[in-house]
């Protein structure tokens, strides 16, 4: 399988923190994603690009914040984040490469 353009489009980085190292834990990987991606386009990108089986995607939005630059309100962009649970045996190691 090819990776298309498009699939680096539709998963964007991803997001090592301690509550995703928690979920690596439990065969699960946290990517930030577009905003406008769904499911199916998700695990296809993932399955693609990494060469793995998925068995669950469950998103989330997190709304940006509203902070002030050079004294002016402003608003940080919304985030979409993928728990991508990953089959049995099935692993990917986000930590090389950093």
């Amino acid at each position: 399988m090819s990776a298309k353009p498009e699939h680096y489009d539709v998963i964007r980085k991803p997001i090592i923190t301690e509550k995703s190292t928690m979920a690596s834990e439990n065969g699960a990987v946290v990517f930030e994603v577009s905003i406008d991606a769904n499911k199916p386009q998700i695990k296809e990108a993932v399955e693609s690009l990494f060469g793995v089986k998925v068995k669950a995607v469950n998103t989330v939005v997190s709304k940006g914040k509203v902070k002030r630059f050079r004294g002016q309100p402003g608003k940080r962009r919304d985030v979409k984040k993928a728990y991508v649970t990953l089959e049995e045996g099935n692993t990917i190691d986000v930590s090389t490469g950093l």
